[in-house]
């Protein structure tokens, strides 16, 4: 091989590298540095209400966290052009899977992204599981979201059980579960 192929073959390796470090970071250094986790844990769950865009109840175009009351409740911060909240997605989308017969709610509360793309994108990733347009960040204001991904757990007597900045992986969110369960 030529000493120039060599070299542009190294640089799209660097390249390579390079942003997959950055996508790392952006996903895990948030928990690292105490990325919201535990700041609410505890405390009751906020209520808010919020349009829903795709994935509800036939009929239904907003829903209340009050109405899900007595199950246990996973709320998903995120946004379409968030790359870690891209990654969450399908991990979020397994665990509604998994859980949904057992009366876990995971709801997916875009926010901070314009209207529509949202149900567009859950659309075409093929999510199953609710998503909440929070047109006017009230929802993530309520829970001081500062970061996407974000990810609050709440038990059946509505207190916070666990609130995540960053990508949380199957075997966390499996785990979170089973606390909310058991509280």
């Amino acid at each position: 091989m030529a000493e120039p192929e060599k070299n542009k073959d190294f640089a799209a390796l660097r390249f390579v590298a390079v942003v997959f470090a950055f996508l790392i970071a952006v996903a895990y250094v948030p928990r690292l540095f105490g990325g919201g986790c535990g700041r609410m844990t505890g405390k009751d769950a906020p209520d808010f209400t919020a349009n829903l865009v795709l994935n509800g109840e036939p009929g239904k175009t907003t829903m209340a966290l009050s109405e899900l009351r007595g199950k246990v409740v996973v709320l998903d911060f995120w946004a379409t052009w968030c790359g870690p909240c891209r990654a969450e997605a399908p991990i979020m989308n397994a665990l509604y899977q998994r859980h949904k017969s057992e009366g876990v709610v995971v709801v997916g509360v875009n926010t901070d992204d314009e209207d529509g793309n949202a149900g567009r994108y859950a659309k075409e990733q093929g999510l199953t599981f609710p998503i909440a347009y929070d047109a006017d960040r009230s929802a993530a204001r309520a829970y001081n979201v500062s970061s996407l991904p974000t990810l609050v757990v709440i038990s059946k007597t509505g207190k916070i059980v666990a609130f995540r900045s960053g990508v949380t992986t199957d075997s966390e969110l499996e785990e979170l579960i089973k606390q909310a369960e058991a509280s």
